[in-house]
This record gives structure tokens, C-alpha cells and sequence, in this order.
């Protein structure tokens, strides 16, 4: 039997490719059920030459959820760009937020199923991605809310990742609810608290 003659590619380059193979395997198997062997396979490299790229399964899967938050972080900072309205950088935030779930359903899988985890360093991240997001969220109240209590603002942040995580969940049972109709549900419920501090 022959076997093609791997293109060599740049390290970045073949990294985010393994790192796009995984996270669909991760996602569709979910991690305990996932196999380096697979992952190589699906890529066209040798398992050593994962091990080499990120020293364990762990260490993958971590790099597929770091991929992610900085996906997740890029798309909802540059949906509010030149909002011009408190209410309309929430919007824009929210759809940007539902988008990237419904286009990146692997990526989505892996953040949410974080039960398996627990006690991890994947956990962790996934945490680390829950404080991303509130500390965006925080930082546009600063702009828009009055921001004298730092602790509300915080709290508020906190209320609005984890009711937009639990209605992303609750899509998936759902799958003709748009991201535009879920950012309309979102919006019908958060904004009548928060439009009360708005500056």
C-alpha cells in the first residue's frame, strides 16, 4: 500500500489545522470517547506528531477551547464597534454571541459540556471564558451605564453570560429559534432592568 507524501506546511498553519480536526471530534464524541488516533488520522500526521504539538489529549483540548474564547472575544468585541446606543451594542453583543453558536456548534459543544471536567484544567478554561465574557460586558456598561457601583455593574454582567449560556442551551432544542429570535427573547428580558441605569 502507498501512501501520499504529506505536504509540509508552516507550524502555525498545521497547528490550526489539528486544532479544527479535534474540536470536531471533541465535539461530536465529546472528550473521554475522543481518540488521538482518529484526531491524526482525520489531520494526515502521525500521533507522535500530535504529542509533539501539544504534549497530551489534554493539552489539545485545551487548545481548542483557548481557540475558541479568542474566536468567541474577536466576534463580539468587533460587533460593537461604532454602536451608537447602550441598547444597541447589548443587541449587537447578543446576536454576535448566538451567531458564533450556531455557526460553531463544535466549538459551542465543547464550552458547554463542562460536567465532564470538572476538577480539570479544561474547567478552568472554560471559567476563563465565562470571565471573558463578563468582563466585556462590564466594560460596556462603563461606557454606557452609570458605572459609580462597580458591583452591580458586575453583577449584571455576571446575570447576563449566564441567562445568554442558558438560553443557548435551551436552543439547541429549538433549532427554528434564530439567533436574531434569540437575541430578541434575550433582549425582551435584560434590557428592561438594565435600560433603568442607562446614562
Amino acid at each position: 500500500m502507498t501512501t501520499a507524501k504529506r505536504k509540509r506546511m508552516p507550524r502555525a498553519e498545521r497547528e490550526r489545522q489539528m486544532i479544527e480536526v479535534a474540536e470536531q471530534v471533541f465535539g461530536e464524541r465529546g472528550y473521554a470517547m475522543a481518540s488521538m488516533d482518529e484526531i491524526a488520522e482525520l489531520v494526515g500526521v502521525s500521533k507522535p506528531m500530535l504529542y509533539e504539538y501539544f504534549n497530551s489529549k489534554e493539552g489539545l483540548l485545551l487548545a481548542c477551547i483557548r481557540q475558541s474564547r479568542s474566536a468567541l472575544q474577536e466576534a463580539t468585541e468587533q460587533s460593537i464597534v461604532g454602536a451608537e446606543s447602550a441598547q444597541e451594542a447589548l443587541r449587537r453583543g447578543l446576536l454576535a454571541f448566538f451567531v458564533f453558536i450556531r455557526e460553531r456548534r463544535q466549538a459551542w459543544s465543547l464550552l458547554r459540556h463542562e460536567m465532564a471536567l470538572i476538577g480539570t484544567p479544561a474547567a478552568d478554561e472554560i471559567e476563563e471564558t465565562r470571565r471573558q465574557q463578563t468582563d466585556l460586558i462590564t466594560a460596556l456598561m462603563s461606557g454606557y451605564f452609570d458605572s459609580e457601583d462597580t458591583l452591580r455593574a458586575e453583577a449584571s454582567a455576571e446575570f447576563v453570560v449566564g441567562a445568554c449560556e442558558r438560553l443557548a442551551i435551551w436552543c439547541e432544542r429549538f433549532p427554528e429559534v434564530t439567533p436574531e429570535k434569540a437575541t430578541e427573547y434575550a433582549m425582551d428580558l435584560l434590557w428592561a432592568g438594565l435600560s433603568q441605569r442607562a446614562i
